[in-house]
């Protein structure tokens, strides 16, 4: 121990270690098996700031482990901005160092008891918070929340009903605290074990009285995933691969056919022959399509990427526009600055245009259908919303067509699960090249993948529930209970230096100081 001491006093090396201690959560997500991992994941990166000399030296420890954990989240998006993730990762990592300090400060040398049960609470409040923040659409989003990582557990899902993904992030950080102390604090280890079981018990109670989705119809919906298509004209190969695909849909009872983001790359106001076709798809099949435009817009200025619904008699006149762009790839921030960033990488040559609300739009047999496209998916509040608004069915179109042969398309599969699960609606998630995926209202997988090597049209059996769940009805009420946690840590810390300041002994005056004059000289 003393060897790893002295090793660590280097602060690159410690740096180094705290990186890649960051980095270990990504190990939950591109392996669905391991998703227990995430329950000691960040037992590490808490002992290492733990064990800082200083507060301060832990607020590094912290930023670099965020830089790690952030770099391995995105690590897929090296091939389309090359050294500017790094740079990203510098500026959003000093997120986490706050989280460091409070680490170090309530788990730093010989915590008491007291100090060990706070922090049970205090971390978990303190990493929400850093989620919330950098889930703000600038910031690139919630994409890699801890709480993702449980997409495939159906007591996590359970919970997710209860207090979204948030909830999920709380009760991860927490048992990774309380692992934590179990660890590396003798005198702590009781009061550990008690809230260990009393977070379980609170969890096992939450999740008994979870209302659960309530089954009342079903539809079915096609899901048309077109493949890779290469080569000059490309939208119009894709265009024609949709079709096909969709026409050997008819006579299977389809209530609504799905196509994925950008597959359509024309303006339909200005190919009124694409209209057509897509229409006479709809009579051939007996279902609306929807389909995603991406071109720029005939009636207003601005590229949109834009959900329509096209009926047997051409456009129903039903349209969401993308509100929540990526940055970077569909829009740079603060373009005069960081315009330069086209040079290095894939960034967005012209920044797309975004739209102003949220669509429920209408469909034949009396369904509703909230509409989302690509990342907005990885937003718990704008299916929420959606789900207020009195969507029946969740869909996100998306593409991932730059990313084959990494883990996005699984990951942003996977989110189907949990915006299902938090609203009580299903989920259909069509992409262009896969992976195409469909939830039902708790969550649970429908049917195969269609995988990123697919191209193929398929109809899935969707059940259709309308109950409130209590996020749904509550919201993100995980944050707002983390915020009043550190709001209450931040009045308790300002009275205790006030008291202090105010018990302080009495400053001594200075002594008087008696100047003497030197004696006069012989001769004056």
């Amino acid at each position: 121990m003393r060897t790893i001491d002295h090793w660590l006093t280097s602060p690159w090396r410690r740096s180094a270690v705290a990186a890649l201690a960051g980095a270990l959560p990504i190990l939950t997500f591109p392996a669905p098996s391991l998703w227990w991992f995430a329950y000691v994941a960040l037992v590490p990166w808490i002992l290492l700031a733990r064990s800082a000399p200083t507060g301060r030296r832990a607020a590094y420890d912290g930023w670099s482990g965020g830089f790690g954990f952030l770099v391995a989240v995105h690590h897929w998006l090296l091939p389309s901005l090359h050294v500017f993730i790094f740079l990203i990762a510098v500026l959003l990592g000093a997120l986490w160092a706050p989280w460091g300090w409070l680490v170090h400060r309530f788990l730093g040398g010989r915590p008491t008891p007291g100090r060990g049960a706070a922090a049970l609470l205090v971390l978990p409040s303190a990493w929400l918070v850093v989620e919330l923040a950098r889930s703000w659409q600038g910031l690139g989003g919630p994409w890699g929340m801890l709480g993702a990582s449980q997409w495939q557990v159906s007591p996590a899902l359970r919970l997710a009903s209860v207090g979204g993904v948030w909830l999920l992030s709380f009760l991860i950080v927490a048992v990774n605290v309380a692992a934590s102390v179990l660890i590396s604090v003798r005198e702590s280890r009781m009061p550990a074990v008690a809230s260990l079981v009393a977070t379980a018990a609170a969890t096992s109670a939450a999740w008994a009285w979870a209302p659960r989705p309530a089954v009342d119809g079903r539809v079915r919906i096609a899901v048309v995933q077109p493949g890779i298509v290469d080569g000059k004209a490309s939208a119009e190969k894709r265009f024609d691969r949709e079709e096909q695909l969709t026409r050997q849909l008819a006579g299977q009872r389809v209530d609504l056919v799905v196509w994925g983001e950008s597959s359509v790359g024309f303006d339909l106001g200005d190919r009124a022959d694409l209209t057509l076709r897509i229409a006479a798809l709809s009579r051939t099949v007996g279902a609306d399509v929807l389909v995603n435009v991406d071109a720029r817009r005939s009636d207003r200025p601005g590229i949109y990427k834009s959900s329509v619904l096209v009926g047997p008699d051409g456009l129903t006149g039903d349209r969401y526009d993308k509100m929540r762009l990526v940055p970077f790839g569909e829009y740079i921030p603060v373009r005069s600055l960081l315009g330069w960033a086209t040079s290095v990488g894939k960034a967005a040559g012209e920044d797309r245009s975004r739209g102003t609300e949220q669509v429920v739009m209408n469909v034949g047999h009396g369904l509703r259908i909230g509409p989302l496209i690509c990342f907005e998916t990885a937003f718990p509040d704008m299916s929420r919303h959606l789900a207020q608004d009195g969507a029946d069915v969740l869909l996100g179109q998306s593409s991932t067509s730059t990313f084959q042969g990494s883990w996005a398309p699984e990951q942003h599969a996977s989110l189907g699960a949990l915006r299902a699960a938090e609203t009580g609606r299903p989920m259909v998630h069509a992409t262009l090249t896969g992976v195409s995926a469909v939830y039902g209202p708790d969550g649970q997988r429908l049917g195969p993948w269609l995988g990123t090597d697919a191209s193929a049209a398929r109809v899935y059996d969707v059940p259709l529930a309308h109950g409130i769940t209590p996020y749904v009805r509550y919201g993100d009420w995980p944050v707002h209970g983390a915020l009043l946690v550190l709001a209450m840590l931040c009045a308790a810390e300002g009275a205790k230096a006030l008291r202090l300041r105010r018990s302080g002994p009495v400053p001594l005056a200075p002594p008087a100081r008696t100047v003497h004059e030197s004696p006069a000289r012989p001769g004056r």
